[in-house]
């Protein structure tokens, strides 16, 4: 669909300029020139849409169009008072058209679209002509009314329910939108939202970052875009000088740059492609889509119980018209009655029909994604809400997740010494020779992704990663200054850090003249691509196998104290070498650093609590071993008998070793990103695992993609690594993994319980409907008591136990797993056990009602059936509070603190009682007295101590069903 649509854009831009080029040179619109600017947004867009070089060049470069722009390519826009108002009016915001949101009478619609209240809402209407003719108004109305009045709540109630959800779905589209970006306002970097973005701001690049708007290159290093999603082409596109075109939406794979925004929101390629397709609605998630196959299945043994009950009730009055030779004059009581039969059928089906179920699990996402983000968990995908349940394996990063990512240098080996520091002002500097210090903040200050900037207090503010951070900070306690030292060091060409090499270099052009290449990285990679170091004197000397067995011991020892190692190393090169590859030998050793970046707080007990709940915990990070080891102890991860082992040691293992070695690995370490792909594959097939993957970088994605559930972070995490996820994490932290994987218990169980529920009433009233009409020739529930049963079962019931908050208990149970049965033996036992209690309560009181309550005369059988309609009710009110634990005998525990529950059990409770007392015309109903309603009750309420008792049979657990993709 994006590349049809993208085509036809692109035909429209060429048409465009071809009769742009006859058309006479451009000019300025009047209004565009009053707000202070040269040149409009259809002409911008037009020319990057059209990666037109020559307009580019007509219009002055990108200095012209800066120029024309109103802004600077060092300070960016101005955001003095009304110049940003002025700026949004002429050329848009960074947002893109919403869909109109759908009204509540629209909801109203859909809900009355539903088959069954079609044919209830036409018998309604026959009763009512029939009913008024033969009886007149308004006592031949009654039943007509009461079937409409039913019609009308169930349609109310259901609408209500899907447009709240509707409303709590766009407000989590809205969170997804609220990405940061770096952009130069004022002469200040700093981080901004994405729909701030206006033409003319200068925006930073980086790796995994996704381009939040049109624009033109204006500097940077080795920039590489990933276009695939606007033009289906896999093959990344360099941008530079000669290449200086940015789509919205495309992705940074390498390199980092600036660039100049030129189109924002609608105006952009991306915008104009999403505004082409149709937008396609919420994918039904795995469970919704099961459910609704049983809903189905359900659905036509109803149907079947439904056209029997009708037979079986009819037949004796077509057998006496038959019998009496008047199979052809119908009065108008003939008619009613027969149509009276219709309704109760029709209604069957409705009641059957459990269209609750997938109501039930929507709502209970719809819950559970809200609660979540309270819990710093944004849920991208639905599915991933009921799949985190089922989690037996998660596969976590180390930085950031089980660590703060609040990075410091700690310790550092220089010269061949190693030094502490507590004060950041430390005195290293004289310590230490002065050609060294100045080697040492030359390769910091240069070899870097971050920055130092000056913000709007006139205070410094570093901008960048944690390690950048730290390194940065480190550097100007050593009284090193960024400014001077990039302006006297001309960099000619970068190699960013990527997880398969773990270094990054720089190339210098020195004041004096010639080239130098800074490295940075893993200590040890870094170490062994050294041939010289720096003594003791400053004297570069040849690194020889004593040295630098001692520095691997010194990078052991800093590991070893869960410290990140980096080497920093540097060698000359001569005049020309920066055309060509950057040399990967012959550098000389500067120094190891020692970063710490301590455990986060409750790690540990997250973890314990994963394993308590059966879900293993696995370390996959790109660090040394020793540091990820003594991490991985300190969270708990790593045990007595588990296994570290590093990435390439992991490659190399056949299938068969593989097979004895994955369930004993706990901490995979210097692992590459394709490492921590072919674990999640192996665990996801070969060991038949539920996987959740956390990820942050760009070479994440293939792995979170390839998870059951992919989990990004949400402060350290890439725009390209939160797109291929399911779940942001939002505080980067472990213990919010833990939360939502008990969210994700939660909502299963959650819909376990509402299925157990609605299993039981779905028995009960087919069963005492189609008996009563075998034995007795008539129904005891009417149309309209059967569909409030009905709104009490679906939609009331499921609002009641499909939003019940996770207790601690479900984190002390396995998790359900890739295999098995949805509904569980514990389920069928109670189900079973109390639709057995409940339909013998139901059948002694129509088999021995009469004697037991003394009902005598002609509103004996009205009595009766109001009392009997009163008790299935109360069943069901008692059944509900049975159904909030399927296993524990005490029900009421936390019952007091989930308002949502008391809430619907006291209004279902009170209409209930209205239903008798005031609408016995329209129900069917008559006023009991207070022994009566008082032995309705205690009937009701006798269904919990039974419902205990049946959790006291054992039953044989087995494995539960599969909510993975």
């Amino acid at each position: 669909k994006l590349q049809v649509a993208a085509s036809a854009s692109k035909a429209a831009v060429q048409l465009q300029n071809g009769l742009s080029l006859q058309s006479s040179q451009y000019v300025v619109p009047e209004d565009v020139r009053a707000a202070g600017f040269q040149i409009d947004a259809d002409e911008l867009t037009s020319i990057v849409e059209s990666r037109d070089t020559e307009r580019l060049t007509e219009h002055g470069q990108l200095d012209g169009i800066a120029d024309k722009l109103a802004t600077s390519l060092t300070d960016g826009i101005s955001t003095r008072e009304g110049l940003l108002g002025q700026r949004q009016e002429i050329y848009g915001v960074n947002k893109f058209a919403e869909s109109e949101p759908r009204s509540f009478w629209e909801f109203v619609w859909d809900a009355l679209q539903d088959t069954t209240l079609i044919i209830l809402a036409a018998c309604a209407f026959v009763s009512l002509t029939v009913g008024i003719a033969t009886e007149g108004w308004p006592n031949g109305s009654h039943d007509g009314i009461g079937i409409f009045a039913s019609i009308i709540l169930v349609v109310s109630v259901t609408a209500t329910s899907d447009y709240q959800q509707s409303l709590q779905f766009r407000d989590l589209d809205k969170e997804k939108r609220k990405i940061l970006v770096q952009v130069t306002r004022d002469g200040f970097r700093q981080r901004t939202l994405i729909d701030d973005l206006l033409p003319g701001d200068v925006v930073h690049l980086a790796v995994g970052d996704q381009v939040p708007a049109d624009g033109v290159f204006i500097s940077g290093f080795s920039l590489l875009l990933d276009e695939s999603s606007l033009t289906g082409e896999s093959e990344p596109v360099d941008v530079n000088e000669d290449k200086p075109f940015l789509s919205s939406g495309t992705k940074v794979l390498d390199g980092s740059g600036q660039m100049l925004v030129t189109a924002v929101g609608m105006r952009t390629q991306w915008g104009k492609l999403m505004a082409a397709l149709t937008e396609g609605g919420n994918d039904e998630t795995p469970l919704q889509v099961k459910l609704s196959g049983v809903a189905n299945i359900i659905g036509k043994i109803g149907l079947f119980f439904a056209v029997l009950t009708f037979i079986v009730l009819s037949q004796e009055l077509i057998g006496q018209k038959y019998h009496d030779g008047l199979l052809l004059s119908w009065s108008g009581d003939d008619v009613l009655e027969i149509l009276n039969h219709f309704a109760v059928a029709v209604t069957i089906v409705v009641v059957a029909v459990p269209e609750g179920l997938p109501l039930a699990v929507t709502l209970s996402l719809a819950y559970a994604m809200e609660k979540m983000m309270n819990d710093k968990a944004l849920v991208r995908q639905l599915a991933a809400c009921e799949t985190m349940g089922s989690a037996t394996v998660i596969c976590s990063d180390k930085t950031g997740t089980l660590t703060s990512n609040r990075m410091t240098v700690v310790k550092a080996c220089i010269c061949g010494n190693t030094l502490e520091f507590n004060d950041p002002l430390s005195s290293l500097s004289s310590e230490l020779p002065e050609v060294a210090v100045e080697t040492l903040l030359e390769s910091i200050l240069t070899n870097t992704g971050g920055e130092v900037v000056i913000d709007q207090n006139g205070k410094q503010d570093i901008i960048g990663t944690p390690t950048e951070t730290a390194l940065l900070e480190f550097a100007l306690s050593l009284g090193g200054n960024y400014k001077q030292k990039r302006q006297e060091s001309k960099i000619v060409k970068v190699e960013p850090f990527n997880s398969v090499k773990k270094r990054m270099t720089v190339i210098l052009e020195l004041p004096g003249g010639g080239y130098r290449a800074h490295c940075k990285g893993a200590a040890e990679i870094v170490l062994a691509a050294c041939d010289k170091f720096i003594d003791g004197s400053g004297s570069v000397v040849p690194l020889d196998k004593k040295t630098a067995n001692l520095l691997n011991d010194t990078i052991e020892t800093f590991s070893s104290e869960a410290l990140r190692t980096l080497c920093l190393a540097y060698r000359g090169l001569e005049d020309g070498s920066t055309q060509e590859e950057i040399p990967l030998q012959g550098y000389t050793f500067i120094g190891i650093v020692g970063i710490k970046d301590p455990v986060r707080l409750g790690v540990r007990e997250s973890v314990a609590s994963c394993r308590s709940a059966g879900i293993a915990v696995k370390m996959v990070t790109g660090d040394n071993i020793n540091t990820a080891k003594a991490i991985a102890r300190e969270c708990g991860i790593l045990t007595d008998g588990g296994l570290a082992i590093e990435g390439a040691e992991f490659r190399e293992k056949t299938p068969e070793e593989l097979l004895e070695l994955i369930p004993k690995m706990q901490v995979l370490a210097r692992s590459s990103p394709l490492d921590k792909l072919a674990l999640v594959k192996y665990l996801r097939t070969t060991s038949n695992e539920v996987v959740a993957v956390t990820g942050d970088g760009t070479n994440d994605a293939p792995a979170l993609r390839e998870a059951d559930i992919g989990l990004a972070m949400g402060i350290a995490g890439t725009e390209v690594a939160k797109e291929s996820a399911d779940v942001v994490i939002l505080d980067d932290n472990f213990s919010t993994i833990v939360t939502v994987a008990k969210w994700g218990r939660s909502v299963y169980v959650n819909i376990q319980k509402f299925v157990q529920f609605q299993l039981t009433v779905n028995i009960v009233a087919l069963l005492v409907n189609f008996s009563s009409a075998c034995f007795t020739g008539d129904a005891p529930l009417t149309a309209v008591q059967l569909l409030w049963v009905n709104m009490i079962m679906d939609t009331l019931g499921a609002l009641a136990l499909a939003t019940e908050p996770p207790n601690d208990n479900l984190m002390e149970k396995a998790p359900v797993g890739r295999t098995g049965k949805f509904i569980t033996n514990v389920m069928w036992r109670n189900i079973l056990g109390q639709s057995l209690y409940q339909f013998t309560v139901i059948w002694y009181l129509q088999s021995q009602g009469r004697y037991v309550f003394g009902l005598e005369g002609s509103e004996a059988d009205t009595v009766l059936n109001t009392i009997i309609f009163n008790t299935f009710v109360f069943c069901q009110v008692f059944n509900e509070v049975s159904s909030r634990e399927m296993e524990e005998i005490n029900v009421l525990k936390g019952m007091s603190e989930n308002s949502i529950f008391v809430g619907v059990l006291t209004g279902t409770v009170v209409f209930q009682f209205i239903l008798v007392q005031f609408l016995g015309d329209f129900a069917n109903t008559t006023l009991l007295t207070q022994l009566q309603w008082l032995i309705c009750i205690l009937f009701g309420f006798l269904g919990m101590p039974i419902a205990a008792m049946i959790k006291l049979i054992s039953v044989e657990p087995h494995e539960e069903h599969d909510v993975s993709r």
